[in-house]
């Protein structure tokens, strides 16, 4: 699994990406600092902590800003392979197919996990007046963001064509519009699981989630059955398909 990993590290971390990547993810914390210094933060009250993180953190970071960057670099992760026909040599190397499907989604875990609990964490701080309690809960439900897109979106990009499309169908149909509008979609949604464990860690300064949330147990386990599942299938993928 480690040279696999360390190939995708490599692979993902192309200048041009990895530059895109860090301008998105510093977009929200360019805006928190701007609010502040217009004084939006100056003596704020506990609606105000709570509309700047329904704004700063759900509409930017979480519904935005995390499945983007987690796309750009899952996506790509088995997509380079696909798209210049060396996945065949990939796969004929004596590594068992579960290493290579777990190397390759621990890539961009590793990647956007460190960018986005990064701008996460000082959104949290700068724009909401948060502490380390609101650091810890922004940085968990992030982190529990990228492990359950990167599987998906992983596996998307070694089952379909044009993995990016299907990838942003998903994310604003899916996880933007049908979970804030059906109550019921939330237990399959990577964006509830984000806010629910969010708001269970800090529930003081993110209460404001707390109507796009689901019970905490639902969404960890979610969290583990998701990326267990797209895992799986991944592997599956991996042992059925044909490759020159």
């Amino acid at each position: 699994m480690g040279p696999i990993f360390g190939l995708s590290m490599r692979q993902l971390t192309g200048k041009w990406r990895l530059a895109i990547i860090l301008l998105v993810a510093a977009t929200p914390v360019a805006v928190v600092l701007a609010f502040r210094a217009a004084g939006g933060t100056d003596d704020m009250s506990a609606n105000d902590i709570q509309d700047a993180a329904r704004v700063f953190l759900d509409g930017m970071i979480v519904a935005a800003v995390l499945p983007i960057v987690v796309m750009t670099f899952a996506t790509a992760s088995f997509g380079n392979e696909v798209e210049d026909g060396t996945l065949g040599y990939l796969v004929l190397n004596p590594v068992s197919r579960w290493s290579i499907a777990l190397g390759k989604m621990l890539a961009p875990v590793a990647i956007a996990g460190l960018v986005l609990a990064a701008s996460g964490i000082a959104v949290a701080l700068l724009g909401l007046d948060g502490d380390i309690r609101t650091a810890a809960a922004v940085g968990v439900g992030l982190l529990a963001g990228v492990v359950g897109y990167s599987v998906i979106f992983t596996w998307l990009g070694l089952a379909v064509g044009q993995p990016l499309g299907f990838a942003l169908v998903y994310v604003f149909l899916w996880e933007g519009l049908l979970s804030s509008l059906l109550g019921g979609i939330r237990y399959l949604s990577i964006r509830a699981y984000t806010l629910t464990l969010m708001e269970s860690i800090d529930d003081s300064r993110l209460d404001a989630f707390q109507e796009l949330t689901i019970q905490l147990p639902a969404a960890a386990g979610g969290v583990v059955l998701v990326s267990a599942a797209f895992f799986w299938l991944t592997v599956r993928r991996l042992r059925r398909m044909d490759v020159p």
